[in-house]
């Protein structure tokens, strides 16, 4: 059965999905989550929500998804102990950290690998089972096929996305709103730049990061056959009565295995659409089709939500379907149970029935008396009575008996489960080198890489495996103090990985040793391969714990978040070398539509490509593997004439070289080996002193 998970980003939703057919909903606790501008529930409330939620046979999952330091993680163990005890039933995680810590305070509440792990690929699933986990929530950008042999081949349950807003980036890998707004989507506090006006030539004058909703009604017996374990609707950020209404349609079209209506379909887009909808990722049909915005000034569906309201305000829907017996007999008490969908079975005794004078008790009369569930949430499909002649119960006592039944089935329905609980330990604390950080360096081309570059020793050479496979002729003259290392992409489908396989195996056959990773489905092939493993920064470090399990998962070094300020880094305890990037131009957004054919109406990854917002600022756009793009940021981080970066305890110091020219990364390197004066035109202290929010 596809389990339908709604959201619930206050009260008024969480019972508007439930009333409406939910199986599941997701929810916010704290400000521990990705949506930390809803309006997420305290302790009381959540505890009253999972009480109602189970009451009804609805599971309540917990949002803990967002990536966390070292003081904020105490807090957020606690937090997960709490809803454990509660009654939570699944929590979700993005940061290694956190995952840790759960495991330490709740090790048998169920963790689901949230989308902002950036799952795509089965050895990312796989690997998020080794890590203990029981379901991944893949990327949104995946499409059917890619899906379905993921589902085929999972140790664990698959999630996908099926109605809802869509980010342009792949969730988990987007810094925009963090580098430009200082509020980090990593953390729950997404600005949306994709929603603001862009454009070429200077102009910023249309809308090519904003993506129409996901809508995937139709396609809900495809995700089925395909294995898919869960369907999330996204809106945690919309008010209650559009949860009201996506989730009583996707529920129907669910319960009654049938496409939708043309009034249902109509329903869902006045509830909420950017320009319709689009099911351009799942279909693997990218372009400008996919794309659309929100009018301004779009009318609210007045009778639509006033109709939603009535399905769950002040109102009880019978979700939980019960089975009642009962037996009356000469000489013994009236005997009625109850059994619940799920086996459960609640019996109760009541008086010894009398002779009847008048009027005896008919099994029919019992079956009327114990039916009668309105006002519960529970519908009675059917009673079983045997009653012998000639006695008489009065109707009241039956009543009573079909109350008390309820309220310990109720009970029962609502107990806390039996877990084992514990204590977050956050472990020793290491010291932090004393020496300066190595220089390391890493390339988008190899035509970046000249004998200039390679005469200036750095400590550690990164080449894409394609470019470095395409072209061996770089290496000349490298020295042997540089170590040699593939940088692997962040995004890699199961379709892309054997050719990828084979420039990686080439690259060894080249003397690459190092593996940087920034993907959790890379990690077992570069393994394989014999590669030492680092983490890049699309496998994010925020605390101290994500450190210890990178350790525990072989790596030999790992990258510190470029969310995180200078002075957040050098108190992180480093159990295994920590890198951090201090030079050259951030990456935005890594996106599977390439808005650079959507503009030009055909690939011009070699040409100059510039996207310009409204304030002027200039973002150049390349390619990434797989012909996806990059939008990297207007300035290029300069942190040569500041002495801070190496004094925070790092072992590698990183210049990441994206559109430079050759010349310009000899002149890089050279500065920041403390000799000339170059610097770039443009430049920004990225987040390493401001922080984010």
């Amino acid at each position: 059965m596809l389990e339908l998970l709604s959201p619930a980003g206050s009260m008024d939703s969480l019972v508007a999905a439930v009333q409406n057919g939910a199986d599941a909903v997701y929810m916010g606790y704290g400000d521990f989550n990705a949506r930390r501008n809803a309006k997420n529930f305290t302790e009381a409330d959540f505890a009253s929500a999972v009480s109602y939620c189970h009451l009804r046979g609805v599971k309540v999952y917990l949002t803990l998804n967002t990536l966390l330091t070292d003081r904020e993680l105490t807090p957020a163990a606690e937090l997960a102990r709490r809803a454990s005890e509660i009654g939570a039933d699944a929590v979700l995680v993005q940061d290694l950290g956190v995952l840790r810590a759960v495991k330490q305070v709740a090790p048998d509440l169920p963790v689901h690998a949230s989308t902002q792990m950036t799952v795509h690929s089965l050895d990312g699933v796989k690997l998020c089972a080794d890590l203990g986990m029981k379901r991944a929530v893949l990327s949104r950008e995946l499409s059917a096929d890619q899906i379905e042999y993921i589902c085929q081949h999972s140790p664990i349950e698959i999630e996908v996305f099926g109605h809802g807003a869509l980010c342009m980036c792949y969730s988990g890998q987007c810094f925009f709103s963090a580098l430009v707004g200082g509020r980090s989507g990593n953390r729950g506090m997404c600005a949306q730049p994709c929603r603001m006006k862009y454009g070429w030539n200077g102009r910023a004058d249309s809308y090519p990061l904003s993506l129409k909703d996901a809508c995937l009604i139709d396609r809900l017996r495809q995700l089925r056959k395909m294995g898919v374990a869960c369907l999330k609707l996204e809106g945690r950020m919309k008010r209650a009565e559009y949860v009201a209404v996506i989730t009583k349609i996707y529920a129907s079209v669910l319960k009654e295995d049938r496409m939708p209506t043309q009034q249902e379909l109509q329903d869902l887009e006045l509830a909420f659409s950017r320009s319709g909808f689009t099911q351009g990722y799942l279909d693997g049909k990218l372009g400008v089709e996919m794309f659309g915005v929100r009018e301004e000034k779009t009318p609210e569906p007045k009778e639509l939500f006033a109709q939603a309201r009535q399905s769950y305000e002040n109102q009880e829907n019978p979700l939980v379907d019960v089975s009642f017996y009962a037996m009356v007999r000469k000489g013994e008490p009236v005997q009625v149970a109850v059994k619940d969908e799920d086996e459960r079975t609640v019996t109760a005794a009541g008086e010894v029935p009398e002779e009847a004078i008048t009027r005896e008790l008919t099994a029919e009369q019992v079956e009327k008396q114990l039916s009668r569930t309105g006002g519960t949430p529970y519908l009675c499909k059917g009673v079983t009575a045997l009653v012998e002649p000639g006695l008489s119960v009065p109707l009241s006592a039956l009543n009573a008996l079909r109350r008390q039944v309820l309220e310990e089935l109720s009970a029962q329905r609502q107990a806390l489960p039996q877990r084992r609980h514990g204590s977050y330990n956050a472990g020793v604390r290491y010291e932090n080198p004393r020496s300066l950080p190595a220089l390391t360096l890493s390339v988008r081309k190899a035509g970046q890489v000249s004998p200039e570059l390679l005469r200036r020793s750095p400590a550690a050479l990164y080449i894409p495996p394609d470019e470095l496979a395409a072209h061996p002729e770089c290496l000349k003259g490298l020295s042997p103090d540089t170590v040699l290392g593939v940088v692997l992409p962040r995004v890699a489908w199961d379709r892309e990985m054997d050719q990828l396989r084979r420039d990686m195996e080439k690259c060894r056959e080249l003397g690459a040793t190092q593996a940087l990773i920034g993907s959790y489905g890379l990690i077992e092939p570069a393994r394989e391969l014999g590669y030492t493993l680092r983490g890049d920064y699309g496998l994010p470090v925020f605390n101290a714990q994500a450190l210890k399990e990178l350790k525990r998962l072989g790596f030999a070094s790992a990258t510190a978040s470029f969310e995180l300020k200078l002075a957040q880094i050098r108190d992180i305890s480093k159990v295994i070398p920590l890198e951090a990037i201090v030079y050259g131009r951030l990456p935005l957004m890594l996106t599977e539509n390439c808005i650079i054919k959507n503009r030009a109406g055909q690939c011009a990854c070699d040409t100059e490509n510039i996207l310009t917002d409204r304030k002027g600022e200039r973002f150049p756009v390349v390619k990434a593997y797989g012909c996806r793009n990059e939008i990297l940021n207007s300035k290029k981080l300069f942190l040569a004439d500041k002495p801070e970066w190496q004094k925070c305890g790092l072992s590698m110091a990183r210049l990441l070289f994206t559109t430079e020219n050759p010349w310009e990364c000899v002149q890089a390197l050279e500065r920041y080996q403390g000799e000339g004066f170059w610097s770039p035109n443009d430049f920004t202290r990225g987040l390493y002193y401001r922080g984010v929010e």
